[in-house]
């Protein structure tokens, strides 16, 4: 059994019937859920006050406790209002103590992103309560990926993925791309050279993706990596006037562009069905045409 505890650092949860049935599943399974006030709070479009959301993410320093998971309602817009007032330090001290398993994505990824770069804390990429835990159907494929990367110390993804032909190690880091793109120029973005970079995101038209990766690439960070990993890219539909132009286009041309590896295809991101990918672990990529593993070891996991 875990303890669960919730955190709500961004945007107001509207489905409020899905995130209750995230904690009864939770609950169902044998797992305990705390914190749940956060679920009902409001101001504004976020979820409390900027001072209540603040000390959802400050308060984790002083939790008490081995095997707790800590994870976001939702994500949505709010954490980058926090970033400057967030005791870096403190939560640093925590996890050398006794590592908390800190598990989100969307939004959430600049806070988690603040904490590698601030203090090498290691958290996960990978599912929410509403809506993936509280989602109509919860996704056995996502369930087991989340579990098998909080309880195993090694651990390896597969999928078919699609570009050339490489092996990469490094540390693997990244998350939602808006959030990363947000991040250049602040003291939150981690300064990774040698690393594996996977990004993901969601209702952004394909023209938009691009224009972030390059702005990654124009400021010199993709080409300091050993790979790159793309995610699922939700929402991103193109249109007529694209005559052609979408996701495999946009890939092919950053392909042309970069002097790394870049590949796609992972089920990781804001999709019902996802991976759970342990940030600022150590990564070994292998790709062959068809067949992509990602495995990964030197991160957290439960006390079993």
């Amino acid at each position: 059994m875990s303890l669960i505890h919730l955190i709500a650092p961004s945007g107001y949860c509207i489905n409020q019937t899905a995130a209750l049935r995230g904690v009864q599943r939770l609950e169902q399974a044998g797992h305990r859920v705390e914190n749940r006030e956060v679920i009902a709070r409001r101001d504004q479009r976020f979820a409390g006050t900027d001072q209540q959301r603040l000390a959802d993410v400050n308060a984790l320093a002083t939790l008490r406790g081995d095997n707790r998971i800590v994870m976001p309602v939702r994500g949505g817009y709010g954490a980058s209002r926090l970033l400057e007032n967030i005791d870096w330090s403190a939560l640093a001290e925590r996890q050398q103590r006794q590592p908390l398993l800190i598990c989100g994505h969307s939004d959430f990824t600049a806070i988690q992103m603040g904490l590698l770069a601030t203090a090498g804390v290691i958290t996960f990429s990978g599912p929410m309560l509403a809506a993936n835990f509280g989602g109509d159907e919860l996704n056995t494929f996502t369930e087991d990926h989340f579990w098998r990367a909080l309880r195993n110390a090694t651990f390896s993804v597969e999928w078919n993925g699609e570009g050339p032909a490489c092996r990469a190690s490094g540390t693997l880091w990244g998350g939602n791309l808006a959030m990363l793109v947000s991040l250049i120029g602040t003291p939150w973005l981690p300064a990774i050279s040698d690393g594996i970079l996977v990004v993901e995101d969601i209702n952004e038209h394909p023209f938009r993706v691009e224009r972030m990766l390059l702005q990654l690439h124009h400021a010199g960070i993709l080409a300091r990596q050993r790979a790159i990993v793309l995610g699922s890219f939700s929402g991103a539909a193109a249109n007529d006037y694209d005559a052609g132009y979408g996701l495999q286009s946009m890939a092919e041309y950053l392909r042309s562009r970069l002097s790394v590896p870049l590949i796609g295809g992972l089920d990781f991101g804001h999709e019902p069905r996802t991976v759970t990918l342990p940030l600022g672990a150590q990564a070994t990529l292998v790709h062959t045409p068809g067949a992509s593993t990602l495995t990964l070891t030197g991160h957290p996991v439960l006390n079993e």
